[in-house]
Formats: C-alpha cells, structure tokens, sequence
C-alpha cells in the first residue's frame, strides 16, 4: 500500500513531526510519500488560512494525479506507480471534503480520522489545541462532520508560540494540564490532541491521562489504510463524484490535468 501524506501548511519542522509519527504508526507493508504545500502560512489557524492551504494541497494531489487515465495518484518523484489513498494532514482538515471529489482513491483528513476514532472509544469527546484562536475553525469542522453533539471542549494553549515546530517542547506541562482539566472538568471520554504540530505526543503522555488520547497523524494513517483496505468502491455519481465537465481556464496544467482524468475516469456509466 502507498499512501500520500500532505502538510498542508509550509513548516518543514512540522512535516518531520508528521513523517516520524505516520512511520512509526504505518503498517509494515505501508510506503509513505510525505510533501509539504508550496504556498501558504506557517501554521493554519483560521478559516481563510484554511482556504490557502485547500489550494495547495489540490496542487498536490494533482500533481500525482494524471499519468495516465485510471483516475489514480501517482509518485512521479519516487517513479511511478499507483497511490493508494491520501492523508490530508492538518487538524481542521483544509479542502475537505471537497477534495474527495478529485481522485478516484480515498482522500481522508485526520480530522476526521480522529474523531471517528475517537467516537468508537467513548461517547465524548475534548480537542486539545495550540491556539485560542484556532478555536472557531475547529468546531465548524466537527460540526461539520456531524459529530458536535459528542464534542465536550475544545480547550487550547492561549500564550503566543516560539515557534510552531516546537509547541511540544515548550507547552508540553501545559498541554497535559488541559487534556486532564477536560477529563475531570468537561467529561471527556477520550482526549483529542489536535494539529500536526503535536504529532507524537500521544505517545510521550501515555498513562498520563485517564482516557484514551488520539493523535491525529496516527488515526489518519491507520484510518485510510484500514479505509484502502475495505475496497469499498469509488464515487461514480453523488455528490463526491468527479465535478461535472464545464470550460475553465487559469488551472496550473497539473490541475486540469487531474481533472480531466477524474472527470473521464469516473463518469457515471450511461443506461
């Protein structure tokens, strides 16, 4: 199985947080292809900065996307061949899940990983997060993924960051102290640790709190293998079928490209 691991943001530090927690989750028969967007901000705390890195991250799957007329990623980088299915990996879960709709693969958020993880481990659920203002971005997408009944905080680092790549290091007191305030305070069944800058700590903090703690790196890992695994199928009509063919102009040619593909690949069969 080969799966493509997108950073949605620019950080180069927290992509090396995000390829040293999916290694170490990852199946041993699991390749992984690790990129980081080309455009964008250091970390993505609102929604309009999630909107820049949605761009970036169809750049991405795009460029992998349209060697030839199965609808499936390709690593041109690593010479060819298919992928499996793609990880969107930032927490808020940028272009999702519109970006379902541009390969005929699973195209899974860790996000959303994380919170059907967390849903099969208890009825309720805290997300710990870096930022105050982050906040607002994160409950649209909980919302948006039907799961805000179940959300019982959001709680969040409220000091500014040194840098983004070293949020465990320097909060690390700070977010253990949260994670138990939403067990003891809130009611959280299980403990979300959300943001690809916090990749890894899940497992440095075991034992140390009394429920459950997801990390959304490692459940969008085995969530989309599990996911490739099932061989469910592809979206040749619904709403996450490939977009309907119309004139556009000033896509970047790997966009249009893995469009094109997508769009004659997945079409739904006449009668």
């Amino acid at each position: 199985m080969k799966l493509l691991v997108i950073n949605p943001n620019i950080s180069d530090d927290v992509t090396a947080l995000i390829q040293a927690e999916a290694q170490r989750s990852a199946g041993p028969d699991t390749e992984l292809i690790v990129r980081t967007a080309a455009h964008g901000v250091e970390y993505i705390e609102t929604r309009f900065e999630s909107l820049i890195a949605a761009g970036a991250v169809a750049e991405l799957i795009a460029e992998y996307a349209h060697d030839d007329a199965t609808g499936l990623p390709h690593d041109a980088a690593a010479g060819g061949g298919p992928v499996d299915g793609v990880i969107v990996a930032a927490f808020g879960d940028p272009g999702m899940p519109a970006l379902k709709e541009l390969v005929g693969v699973p195209v899974i958020g860790i996000t959303e990983a994380a919170l059907c993880a967390a849903a099969l481990q208890g009825h309720r659920f805290s997300i710990i997060a870096i930022s105050d203002r982050i906040q607002a971005w994160y409950l649209d997408c909980v919302e948006r993924f039907g799961f805000g009944g179940r959300l019982a905080s959001i709680r969040s680092i409220n000091q500014s960051l040194n840098s983004v790549g070293s949020v465990q290091a320097d909060f690390r007191e700070t977010l253990l102290a949260l994670s138990r305030r939403a067990v003891e305070e809130d009611g959280a069944n299980v403990v979300i640790l959300a943001g690809a800058p916090l990749a890894g700590l899940a497992r440095e903090l075991e034992g140390q709190i009394p429920v459950p703690v997801v990390d959304g790196i490692s459940a969008g890992i085995r969530m989309t293998e599990a996911v490739v695994a099932l061989r469910s199928g592809t979206h040749r009509s619904g709403s996450f079928a490939a977009p309907p063919v119309k004139a556009r102009r000033g896509l970047s040619d790997n966009l249009d490209a893995a469009l094109a593909v997508a769009q004659s690949a997945h079409r739904p069969a006449t009668v």
